[in-house]
Order: C-alpha cells, then structure tokens, then sequence
C-alpha cells in the first residue's frame, strides 16, 4: 500500500518550498529529483521517471526548487535555472530535511538530476557524502557543477540522448573529470528532452537499475527479509 504525503512547508534557506513525497510501505530507498531549466515538480518526464522508482519499492520526493515568486521572476529572466550555487544550496537543505524525518530518516537516499538539476545534485552529493548514496543524471550539465564534480564520492550515471550532440560531449568530459564510480550511457534515437518513444522507459529502467544497485538495503530491511 502507497502512503502518499504532500510536504508542501520544507523550509530551506530561509524560504518554503513544495513537494510531493510517496513513500511506498517497506520502502527500500528514496530518490529525490532535482529539476532544472525551467521545470517543476509537474514535469510529466520526471513524474513518469518517478512512478517507475515506485513500482521498484523506492520512495520518491518531487520538489520545486524555487518558490512561486521566483518562478515568476525566472519565467521572465530565466536567470534563476542557472543559478547553481541557489539550487545546490537548496537541494543539500531537502537532503538534510529528509534527514530528520520519520519516514524517510532511515532510508539511503540518491539524487536524480535533469539538465542544470544535474548539476545541482552533484554538488549536493559533493556537499553530503555520507548521506546521498547514488547519482543518475538525465540529459544533466554537470559540466555547471565546477569543481564540486571532483568530490562527488557517490557512485553516478549519466544518461544522455544519442542525438542530443552538445550535452554528450559535455558529459563525457564529465564522465572522465569525476574521480568516483561513473558511467556514461547513451540513448538510441533520443534527443535531448527524451520525447522519442520508449527512449524515456528505458531512462527509467536504467536509473532504477542503477538506484537498485547502489543504494545500501534500507535500515531494518535485513530483519523484515529474515521473517
């Protein structure tokens, strides 16, 4: 049974943020999504992302990084979306909030970054070694993430559109920079937002994969299997 929870007041740095949190019962791990370029926690690509992590026992937290003023200010100057430190300082305050909660304290947590969302949750991990676990970038810039991308010490995926060009090279520069644990997998046919059939489905099966392998089995999760 799903256990759905609206944390719609995470205050962070001074401002509240929303967020949509599922934890499925005998959750086995969390994943939050940190957006970029303009997206929300209402992007139909990383909700479909998302839901796939479900049906893997994961939890997930869908969370907008700016608050509804500065949406309307990034909607207008689109200067926000870029600003990196603001977002990374943002998702390393979720990650610490997620910390002191009841249902989510004891589970490993990993980052799913999307465009400059990516490089927002590579500095977080860089900022929180011990608690983000695992990283999967889809279409990410982590090339944004400056020199934070040489302390990621979690194990990271990065998920790029075969005809996606530009972001391909940049991640494979990143790829090559992170001194951690890295793959770099490309996507068939995909272009950069993965709107080409079945390219998104297997972004999914690849992140969960990845989630699956390196997130540590939940707190108490050994004793429920001895039952």
């Amino acid at each position: 049974m799903t256990r759905r929870i609206t944390a719609d007041r995470i205050s962070v740095a001074g401002v509240e943020l929303v967020g949509d949190l599922i934890v499925e019962d005998h959750a086995v791990g969390l994943v939050l999504f940190a957006h970029g370029s303009g997206s929300s926690r209402h992007s139909p690509r990383n909700r479909a992302v998302a839901s796939a992590l479900n049906r893997r026992g994961l939890a997930t937290l869908l969370v907008d990084l700016l608050t509804a003023d500065e949406e309307r200010l990034d909607e207008q100057t689109g200067q926000l979306r870029f600003d990196i430190g603001l977002l990374a300082d943002r998702v390393v305050g979720i990650v610490d909030w997620l910390g002191g909660q009841p249902d989510t304290a004891m589970l490993p947590l990993g980052l799913f970054g999307a465009s400059t969302g990516a490089a927002a949750a590579l500095v977080a991990a860089a900022a929180r070694p011990a608690a983000v676990r695992a990283v999967v970038s889809r279409g990410g810039r982590p090339d944004l993430s400056g020199p934070a991308l040489l302390e990621v010490q979690a194990p990271t995926l990065l998920i790029v559109g075969e005809r996606d060009t530009y972001v391909w090279e940049l991640n494979e520069r990143a790829r090559n920079s992170l001194r951690a644990l890295a793959e770099l997998r490309i996507i068939p046919t995909a272009t950069h937002l993965f709107e080409e059939p079945g390219t998104l489905d297997q972004v999914a099966e690849q992140a969960g994969d990845w989630f699956g392998t390196y997130l540590p089995p939940a707190a108490g999760a050994a004793g429920r299997e001895g039952r």
